[in-house]
């Protein structure tokens, strides 16, 4: 990633639970490199929780207990994972009118306007 503008949202918390941000334009200083391998951790242990939960889900036998500690460990990774989606999303480049690409090439080679 080349030039960032404004403030990145980090995939951590402060000691409050209030978001933690990164003021700067080097997108390879040592806390965004920081930041995005824990971004990868956070959504890679997310898909293995999806993973985890749907064996157990299909498991006949799996009692409150296991489905309440379940739920609790999906909405800690859905909300890191939503947390990415975020900072990420912010860090896109915005195209004005004009600036960005005129056609949209679906799936298959169709294109459309945009």
């Amino acid at each position: 990633m080349s030039v960032m503008t404004g403030l990145r949202l980090l995939p951590w918390t402060d000691p409050d639970g209030k978001p933690c941000y990164l003021s700067s334009d080097d997108g390879s200083s040592p806390l965004s490199r920081r930041a995005d391998a824990i971004e990868a951790v956070q959504v890679s242990m997310a898909a293995e929780l999806l993973r985890h939960a749907r064996v157990l889900l299909d498991a006949p036998r799996a009692d409150k207990r296991e489905l309440r500690y379940l739920a609790e460990r999906l909405c800690e990774a859905l909300r890191d994972v939503l947390r990415v989606a975020e900072s990420r999303g912010a860090r896109l480049p915005s195209f004005d009118e004009g600036d960005g690409p005129d056609v949209i090439t679906a799936p298959g080679g169709a294109a459309g306007s945009s």
